[in-house]
């Protein structure tokens, strides 16, 4: 799955007219670099989900003729449900054990394959994560374990463990790559996660009854392309990029 549902305002004033999906990173669009990185890793059944400039991107996907794979559109344009809503949205195209969720907005140059070599089958949710300075970071214990979150310039933490001891806890930066199992389903409909809702709000309050594992690359060039400032950096990362699978 490929979240191409968000309305880009960061990429303000060219999501004013433009789908941030749509944005061109060295003559493509983001889409098309993820896509192509989608199906340099095998993969060759993908589900986009839509809202802002919906039309936009269905019809670049026509144009692109599905990429050659079988691609399926989750429109959200009557209500945009956030991360974790745009996958219990999207679960009638999501059949099988696990699943691969991609942001558009992520250039980087991680080995798919690799990545769910490494996820842990029994985990509901295996996530991609790094050593990328932020504020705000995911908490792990030693077998990496999600066990909370913090905001470092805040200094607020959540977690569903009582007496974190937050100095013993490993701080990742997420990534935006996921590697789910099918079992989500079960807990967002148990559990009443339903409607609009954030996938990292679901993992800091479900960590302690299901196990999300953080997954770190030993070595990672990642690039979150959110912001006008990046897009220089995405068209200098992509040009040295490829895409290894």
């Amino acid at each position: 799955m490929i979240f191409a549902a968000g309305h880009g305002t960061r990429l303000r004033p060219l999501t004013d007219k433009t789908p941030k999906a749509l944005i061109e990173i060295g003559g493509k669009p983001m889409l098309y670099h993820v896509m192509e990185k989608l199906k340099s890793a095998g993969i060759d059944e993908v589900v986009v989900n839509v809202h802002h400039f919906a039309e936009q991107i269905t019809d670049y996907i026509k144009s692109q003729n599905d990429f050659g794979i079988k691609v399926d559109i989750s429109d959200e344009s009557s209500l945009l449900r956030d991360t974790g809503g745009g996958i219990s949205y999207a679960r009638d195209f999501l059949d099988g054990s696990h699943f691969l969720v991609h942001n558009v907005d992520i250039i980087s140059d991680l080995n798919l394959n690799w990545f769910i070599s490494q996820a842990k089958p029994s985990a509901l949710s295996n996530i991609l994560v790094s050593e990328r300075k932020t504020q705000r970071y995911l908490l792990f214990d030693d077998e990496m374990r999600m066990v909370g979150w913090t905001n470092l310039a805040t200094g607020v933490v959540k977690t569903p463990f009582y007496g974190l001891n937050l100095s013993k806890c490993r701080k990742y930066a997420f990534d935006g790559i996921h590697f789910i199992s099918d079992d989500i389903f079960k807990v967002f409909d148990d559990h009443g996660w339903n409607g609009n809702f954030s996938i990292t709000d679901f993992y800091i309050r479900e960590c302690k009854a299901n196990v999300i594992h953080g997954i770190v690359p030993e070595h990672l060039n990642i690039l979150d392309v959110g912001k006008m400032e990046t897009l220089p950096q995405a068209e200098a990362m992509i040009k040295n990029i490829t895409h290894i699978n």
